[in-house]
């Protein structure tokens, strides 16, 4: 079992819990993804993901390939994310 799992964090969480709640939410779908790729190693390439005003940042370790940029990407548009593309990587 993997323990160390990224930090989940969002601007004015406390004014808005529902924040965490979707990254919580986009984290499960993008683990789904990286695992039904066959991407076993995914989880320990990112340190965190933040919900900065309806853009996702994710803050990785080791640079990150297209398609794990991708599974962000899907599971940020998708209705259980925000909706939208708006999403920024920082290595």
């Amino acid at each position: 079992m993997f323990l160390d799992h990224p930090t989940i964090t969002a601007t004015n969480s406390f004014t808005e819990p529902d924040r965490i709640e979707r990254l919580t939410r986009v984290y499960g779908y993008v683990m789904a993804l990286a695992d039904s790729a066959g991407n076993t190693h995914f989880v320990e390439k990112f340190s965190q993901i933040h919900d900065h005003k309806g853009t996702l940042i994710v803050f990785w370790h080791d640079a990150p390939t297209e398609d794990e940029k991708s599974f962000f990407a899907k599971a940020w548009a998708s209705k259980v994310g925000d909706g939208s593309s708006n999403v920024e990587h920082e290595v």
